[in-house]
């Protein structure tokens, strides 16, 4: 089953821009559906193909690369004679997937860019990407394109839920709340959304298995499995302190503050030793870490404080297998609990993930706020996250509380609201009931994240 995806759109963009101009380079985690994406846009854009995965591809197709680069003609008369695939000038898309796993194709990039024939995808897993480029020269020639997992909007595409999605956008912009059935077929998607996650198996396994979470289930172990043995094949000295975050995310995501207290991992840690870390699982993108923002104003990142963060994976429905295991979920009725608001603990982590996980996917890089008192000995105001956007025409920072249940308190948003109304565009509150508006405060429904791509 071939899902619709959004990249594809952005290959056309990159296609009709670039002119064979420049390579693409379509990275992520693994799994998210990079290989599937770009041989279908082989396929439906190009006269003819050729797709080289270098996770099988022989030492003799190796050897083309160190051996033809000066002599492009046979380079190209070998690969069609190997692949079987005729080759058109300005008609054809050769793809290097799985590129990591050879870097010196990824540097020949620049070399076949300028011959000026073909056109060049390339797909490669984060997690191996920065490792395998010690000995290669990073082509200027090279576009890069991320790819996540499905986002909201891509998940209800796949369920046939389209007309849904316009009439979620057209209620946003008009700022009026959905006609209540529509709302609440609209929060049990966002449920479904949170529970199956957007990895392409896993959506794939929900439709065609009737909408069993059992099967779900199973093909997201083999995504967690996965993401475990590529870090513990991490060649770096870091191995270890990456191993013990990733194992511990539902652990942290579980307590009241969520934030990673660096001595509760090993005694004695700091964060400046977990630096690194973060880089690494921000770049491998299984995980979404969220910055504390000291001083927030338009330049969140200027005033980034990493001694202070949130991390959350990069997909909450693989969250939602790596928190439980398989016998609970199935003994308990945890998606069944989830579905119908009978969770008592827990359901506030998966709906903060999920919303981190949308705002991630429209571009945004993820940042909260914290405000310690002294005198309490204690945080007296934090903000779940913060955006940085436009409003009346001036850069303005948006305030988002994330709250999984009906009723609630908004002490910590209304403190930021006073403390910085000069700054604010708007305050958003995010929560399970229908959109309204009321003092100053814009009352999101779960599933209407998606529509703050420019708040």
């Amino acid at each position: 089953m071939i899902l619709e995806r959004k990249a594809y759109g952005a290959l056309r963009k990159w296609k009709n821009e670039c002119q064979g101009k420049r390579a693409l380079l379509i990275e992520g985690a693994r799994r998210t559906g990079k290989s599937t994406v770009a041989e279908e846009f082989g396929k439906n854009e190009y006269k003819s193909y050729l797709l080289i995965d270098f996770s099988l591809a022989s030492e003799t197709v190796k050897n083309y690369f160190n051996d033809y680069m000066n002599d492009l003609d046979t380079f190209f008369m070998l690969l069609s004679a190997s692949y079987k695939v005729r080759l058109f000038p300005r008609e054809s898309l050769i793809i290097f997937d799985e590129v990591q796993r050879f870097p010196k194709a990824r540097e020949c990039i620049k070399r076949l860019v300028s011959d000026g024939r073909y056109d060049y995808l390339e797909t490669g897993s984060l997690i191996s990407l920065r490792e395998n480029v010690k000995d290669i020269v990073i082509p200027s020639e090279e576009r890069n394109l991320k790819m996540f997992p499905l986002d909201f909007e891509e998940f209800c595409m796949s369920l046939d839920e389209g007309l849904l999605i316009e009439y979620i956008r057209k209620c946003y912009a008009e700022k009026k709340p959905l006609e209540e059935g529509l709302h609440k077929k609209a929060m049990m998607l966002f449920k479904q959304y949170m529970l199956v996650g957007g990895m392409p198996q896993s959506v794939v396994a929900f439709k065609e298995h009737s909408k069993d979470f059992s099967f779900v289930d199973k093909e997201k172990r083999d995504i967690l499995g996965l993401y475990r043995e590529d870090i513990m094949k991490m060649d770096s000295p870091d191995k270890a302190k990456v191993l013990a975050i990733y194992d511990q995310i539902p652990g942290l995501l579980s307590k009241h503050e969520k934030r990673v207290v660096y001595k509760d991992i090993q005694e004695g840690s700091t964060a400046s030793s977990y630096e690194d870390t973060f880089f690494w699982l921000e770049d491998s993108m299984m995980c979404n870490p969220c910055f504390n923002c000291n001083d927030p104003n338009v330049g969140l990142s200027i005033n980034e404080d990493r001694t202070y963060v949130k991390c959350y994976m990069g997909d909450t429905g693989l969250l939602v297998s790596h928190a439980f295991d398989e016998n609970t979920l199935e003994k308990d009725g945890l998606y069944g609990q989830i579905l119908n608001d009978k969770l008592s603990i827990n359901e506030g982590m998966l709906y903060e993930n999920a919303i981190a996980q949308m705002l991630v996917a429209l571009g945004h890089k993820l940042y909260f706020y914290r405000n310690y008192d002294p005198v309490k000995h204690r945080n007296d105001m934090e903000i779940d996250f913060l955006l940085s956007g436009t409003a009346n025409l001036h850069q303005k920072i948006f305030p988002i509380e994330v709250k999984s249940t009906s009723s609630y308190s908004l002490s910590s948003l209304l403190a930021f609201q006073k403390k910085y109304k000069n700054r604010i565009g708007e305050c958003y509150v995010i929560h399970p009931k229908n959109y309204r508006e009321k003092d100053g405060i814009t009352y999101l429904p779960a599933y209407m994240t998606f529509c703050l791509a420019y708040p």
